[in-house]
């Protein structure tokens, strides 16, 4: 870590599932929890069912919002038929990030081998909020967290990290208008 200060971001925590409430949302529970102990602000926290509408719906207010920084999602990266995650939320990206799926991957197997390719791990740029796409579980979970997205909105993570480059996100947003 550098002499730099820590700075505070805004995360909203979507659960994708129709069998989970907050009272037993375990993967919702890791994140909020991480998301907090790290010093960042839980901005909203919600559930909905796997239905394509509903998620792309919950993710396009909370990027409208200027309060929320950060979207988390957990569930429905798998290949049920009820699995919609990723197919919901792909289409709202503006950028992809390629190398999240990536590292998110050589983590993953690391602990449960092939079994990593079970899961459509995704993530990108919707307008200025980063939007994170993991896998229902809450093992998953931190390995998201603890191996790439906690890192990632500590400014002080050298040599480079998210929170540095966020004033500039919507430069090719005012460069079409």
């Amino acid at each position: 870590m550098s002499d730099r200060p820590f700075i505070p971001v805004r995360f909203a925590v979507l659960t994708v599932s129709d069998s989970r409430t907050l009272a037993d949302d375990r993967s919702g529970d890791t994140l909020a929890t991480r998301i907090e102990t790290a010093g960042h602000a839980l901005a909203d926290r919600r559930i909905v069912g796997d239905d394509r509408a509903a998620i792309a719906e919950t993710v396009k207010v909370w990027c409208a919002d200027d309060g929320i920084d950060v979207v988390v999602t957990t569930g429905g990266t798998g290949f049920t038929g009820r699995d919609v995650t990723p197919e919901a939320i792909e289409p709202l990206f503006d950028k992809r990030m390629d190398g999240f799926s990536a590292v998110f991957h050589r983590i993953s197997f690391e602990k449960i081998g092939t079994s990593t390719v079970q899961s459509r791990a995704t993530a990108g740029l919707v307008g200025k909020t980063f939007v994170f796409v993991l896998p229902g579980s809450p093992g998953a979970c931190k390995d998201g967290w603890d191996g790439i997205i906690a890192q990632q909105f500590d400014y002080r993570h050298m040599p480079c990290n998210f929170v540095e480059i966020m004033p500039r996100l919507d430069e090719h947003l005012k460069r079409n208008t």
